[in-house]
């Protein structure tokens, strides 16, 4: 019986491209795939077997950890380290890098990971995720330090998403498009269904938490307004609104059928520099849009080519279908929606 291209197929494919590669990279992302399935089954577990609610810790974050932020982030941590393909591991979920084990052989790579993005809507059944970034170790460090993994995301070797909605499904891009596996659990396989994704330039659909708005800025409101203001306003159209409070949902939604994703600083103290953090989420799905034909932009300048100053900083973003982006862009510079926001 036919199944269709399995990932592990798939990433052989891509190998045999590159007549120096060793192998390597296509072990990494089993490792990393097996891992992702053992979370998906807790997840679709639930209850069944005691993982929803409360862990009753705090994160480094100062947010509110669930028993499934916790697992997840074992499951990442356990599966990861004795493959002997990373240096190191840095997790959302923990403040400081964690070292490879002397017991366990280091690699080449370094792997960054939000275990359990959107995890607010665990105990209400709704689509959470895990993100994930790869990036190459500096030459000649065996031992990396938390400045190691200061990289800006341009640099990013691959990076993706796994959803845990109706459907658990990865999704991939390494540098040349983007590829969607879905799960069939059947046989305990990523089948490649949804193969080069891509976002259309135009859309009449964006995503922001209507909650903030009185703590926005000019741009945001401005953008936001007009949006509201439907055919009747200046843009001369309707748009929808949405806000799923996952940000693999939302990315995923704007995949499928266009749209953007708006999460800037606001006049918040402690959000001055944006919600989201720029290395476990904003780059691997900045990495992601881009590859898809979309755009991201912190306001003021592609969120990729950011330089990191901390393992765990904040950043303003805005990503999604290209000519919205640039129009939120062009509002921050302060005039009309011409700006610049990321490479194709």
């Amino acid at each position: 019986m036919e199944h269709g291209t399995t990932i592990t197929q798939f990433l052989i494919d891509e190998q045999r491209r590159h007549p120096h590669a060793t192998g390597d990279f296509t072990s990494l992302m089993n490792d990393l795939v097996t891992a992702c399935k053992i979370i998906s089954n807790a997840v679709n577990k639930g209850a069944l077997v005691g993982v929803l609610g409360s862990a009753g810790s705090e994160n480094v974050q100062g947010e509110t950890q669930k028993k499934l932020d916790v697992l997840s982030n074992q499951v990442m941590v356990d599966v990861n380290q004795a493959t002997g393909h990373y240096a190191a591991l840095a997790s959302e979920e923990m403040e400081e890098i964690y070292a490879i084990p002397d017991k366990y052989p280091r690699g080449k790579y370094l792997l960054i990971f939000d275990p359990l993005d959107g995890s607010s809507n665990i105990d209400v059944n709704i689509s959470i995720g895990t993100i994930f970034s790869v990036l190459r170790c500096p030459e000649g460090v065996s031992k990396p330090a938390e400045k190691d993994f200061l990289q800006p995301g341009t640099r990013q070797v691959a990076a993706g998403y796994v959803l845990y909605g109706p459907a658990t499904m990865l999704v991939l891009t390494t540098g040349s498009g983007v590829d969607g596996f879905t799960l069939d659990k059947d046989i305990g396989e990523f089948i490649l269904t949804h193969p080069k994704m891509t976002i259309p330039a135009d859309t009449q659909e964006f995503a922001i938490n209507a909650s903030n708005q009185r703590f926005w800025d000019a741009p945001v409101k401005r953008y936001v307004d007009e949006c509201l203001a439907g055919k009747e306003g200046a843009r001369g159209k309707d748009f929808n609104m949405r806000w799923v409070a996952s940000m693999v949902a939302e990315v995923h939604r704007i995949l499928t059928r266009g749209g953007i994703f708006v999460y800037t600083g606001d006049s918040r103290p402690k959000y001055r520099e944006g919600r989201l953090r720029l290395m476990y989420e904003a780059n691997p799905m900045s990495f992601v849009i881009e590859q898809a034909g979309g755009a991201s932009s912190t306001g003021h300048g592609r969120i990729m080519e950011v330089q990191p100053n901390s393992l765990h900083q904040r950043i303003s973003v805005i990503l999604g279908s290209r000519n919205e982006v640039d129009r939120v862009a062009g509002y921050h510079a302060g005039g009309g929606n011409k700006a610049v926001s990321g490479a194709a």
